[in-house]
C-alpha cells in the first residue's frame, strides 16, 4: 500500500460507520500498546490490516460522503499510527513512507487537524535526526490555518510542542513564557470538550519533557533536569515506552553536569523497564547512548558505573 489510490473505485463492498469504528478502535488498541511497549511490538500486525482490510474498505462502496470522509480519516491515523510505530523503532525510511501515506489520505478526508498531527510527527522525526530547519518548515506547516484553528486545544499544543517552536518561541520557552502559555492551551483541554482519540498521550507529563527537551537543548541543564524529573513523577504507568526514554534523557543531562552516580542510578531504572519488555529504538537507543556517556568513567573505579555498564552491555548482547 504504497499510496491511495487517485480516485476510490467503486467496488462491491459496501463500507458504512460500523466499519469507520471498528478501524478507530483497532488503532486506538495499537496506540495504547506503542505506549506501553514500543513501535517494535505489533507493527507488522497493524500494517498487515491496513494493506489488506483498510485497503479494500476505502476501495468500497459508501452510503454517503461523510462516511466516505470519516474511513479516509481513520486509514490516515491509522497509516500514522504504522509510521510513529516505525519512527520509535528506529526505521526511520519506513516511518517517511507512512507518514506521506498518512497526508495523503488525510487531504483525501479534508481533515486539516489530522494533516497538522502527522506534519507535527514528521518534524519530530526530523528533529530527533538532526534536520532543524527541515522540522522547523514542518512544524510551521503542522499549524498553518485550518489546521492549527480547526483542532482540539490538547491536539492544538501538541502540535505546538516546545521542540517544533520558532527561535523566538525557544528563547520564550527557555526564560518560561513559552512553557506558561502552552500550560494555559493545554489546561483548556477539559473533559467536556470532545478530542481526537490520537491525543490521548499528551498531557503534564508530555509538556515537562518536551520543555526540558528545550531547555537542554539551550544549554539550561538544572532547568532541563527538573522539568525532566517533573515528566518522570507525572507520567502514568500505561506510558512506560516514553518514561524509559525520558529517564535515559534524563540521566545523558545529569551526567553532562557531572553527577555520575546519580546518572546511574536514572539509568538502571532505563534498564529496568527495558528488560521488562520494551521494544523501542528509541529506548535501546538511550542504552547505547549511556554507554557511550560512561566511557571516560569505566577506569576510574566507580562501582555504579561498572555495574550499570555491565548491565547495558549484557543487555545489548542480547537484543542485536
Amino acid at each position: 500500500m504504497a499510496q491511495p489510490p487517485a480516485e476510490p473505485a467503486v467496488g462491491k463492498q459496501r463500507v458504512g460507520r460500523g466499519d469507520v469504528a471498528t478501524v478507530q478502535e483497532l488503532t486506538v488498541a495499537f496506540s495504547r500498546m506503542d505506549q506501553s511497549r514500543g513501535g517494535g511490538h505489533g507493527r507488522k500486525a497493524l500494517v498487515q490490516y491496513l494493506h489488506s482490510d483498510v485497503r479494500d474498505f476505502l476501495h468500497g462502496r459508501f452510503p454517503d460522503e461523510r462516511v466516505r470522509r470519516e474511513m479516509f480519516s481513520a486509514a490516515a491515523e491509522l497509516s500514522y499510527l504504522s509510521g510513529w510505530m516505525a519512527f520509535d523503532n528506529g526505521e526511520h525510511a519506513v516511518a517517511q513512507k507512512y507518514f506521506v501515506l498518512a497526508v495523503k489520505l488525510a487531504a483525501r478526508a479534508d481533515d486539516a487537524p489530522l494533516s497538522g498531527h502527522i506534519l507535527r510527527a514528521m518534524a519530530h522525526q526530523a528533529i530527533d535526526l538532526g534536520f532543524a530547519r527541515e522540522g522547523l518548515h514542518l512544524a510551521e506547516a503542522s499549524v498553518h490555518c485550518e489546521r492549527y484553528a480547526a483542532a482540539p486545544q490538547r491536539a492544538g499544543h501538541a502540535r505546538r510542542d516546545p521542540r517544533t517552536r520558532t527561535g523566538r518561541e525557544r528563547k520564550e520557552a527557555g526564560s518560561g513564557e513559552g512553557a506558561l502559555r502552552a500550560e494555559d492551551d493545554l489546561s483548556l483541554a477539559s473533559e467536556g470538550i470532545r478530542e481526537p482519540n490520537r491525543t490521548f498521550f499528551f498531557g503534564e507529563a508530555s509538556l515537562a519533557h518536551e520543555t526540558a527537551c528545550t531547555l537542554r537543548d539551550l544549554g539550561d541543564r538544572p532547568r532541563a533536569i527538573r522539568e525532566f524529573r517533573h515528566s518522570v513523577r507525572t507520567r502514568g504507568t500505561a506510558f512506560r515506552r516514553t518514561h524509559a526514554v525520558t529517564l535515559g534523557y534524563l540521566g545523558a543531562t545529569q551526567i553532562a553536569g557531572g553527577s555520575v552516580e546519580e546518572a546511574c542510578a536514572t539509568w538502571c531504572s532505563v534498564l529496568d523497564s527495558m528488560e521488562d519488555g520494551i521494544y523501542s529504538g528509541r529506548a535501546r537507543q538511550a542504552v547505547v547512548d549511556m554507554r557511550h556517556l560512561l566511557s571516560p568513567y569505566r577506569r576510574r573505579g566507580i562501582p555504579a558505573v561498572t555495574a550499570l555498564d555491565a548491565r547495558a552491555t549484557a543487555y545489548l548482547t542480547q537484543v542485536d
